[in-house]
């Protein structure tokens, strides 16, 4: 492995840094963007409990803000409750847009590596077909074996390029689709907290959501 790395020459380095990168992002989002970690499922039920048990605080908003995302938009939207349905809805929609902003963080970075590898790799097999047919020129040298090694060599940085950056591109998408599901589940809670608050739905208690999970 180490002669194959050698063999691409310096531009394997960045190559490489390219896929260390691409692993820890994914390893880093695949850990943040569980759907428990994001929007528990029993928040809802546990923040309505807590309306009706007189329950609600300062102190409860700030637990709930520090709990998840889905509890920072919840908090958000309690916080502003008494301002009218639109003004709830719209301190929502301000929220879930900073929430949304921390779910896509480090996806620029890794589309980025996707995108760039594969070049990297580009350059190296160019720069190494270049001095093929540089030595070609300065020693005359036509074996067909001697070429066909060194343009085997000049392709490692394509083939590691490519190796990169199509992980890399297959988790920066599904990453992508991870959080356009965050993102509705995300709605469809805050709407319900939004009927509930002005008296259109009855959001199911903690106890009823726990009874239909057996």
């Amino acid at each position: 492995m180490f002669e194959i790395i050698k063999s691409g020459g310096w531009l394997m380095l960045p190559i490489i840094a390219c896929s260390i990168i691409a692993l820890a992002i994914s390893v880093e989002r695949l850990m943040a963007l569980r759907v428990s970690k994001i929007a528990p499922p029993q928040l809802l039920g546990e923040v309505w409990s807590w309306i009706k048990n007189n329950q609600l605080d300062a102190n409860k908003i700030r637990e709930l803000k520090q709990l998840s995302p889905l509890g920072l938009i919840l908090a958000t939207g309690l916080t502003n409750a008494r301002h009218g349905r639109e003004i709830m809805k719209e301190s929502l929609e301000e929220s879930a847009t900073v929430v949304v902003y921390g779910m896509e963080r480090y996806l620029n970075a890794l589309g980025t590596v996707a995108l760039v590898a594969p070049m990297f790799g580009l350059i190296g097999a160019i720069l190494g077909i270049m001095d093929v047919f540089n030595q070609i020129r300065l020693q005359g040298n036509t074996d067909p074996t001697v070429l066909a090694g060194g343009i085997a060599e000049a392709l490692v940085t394509t083939a590691a390029g490519l190796m990169v950056a199509i992980p890399a591109t297959i988790m920066h998408r599904f990453f992508n689709g991870r959080i356009t599901t965050l993102v509705m589940l995300l709605e469809q809670e805050a709407l319900k907290l939004v009927d509930a608050m002005q008296g259109d739905r009855k959001v199911e208690l903690k106890a009823d959501l726990l009874k239909d999970n057996r």
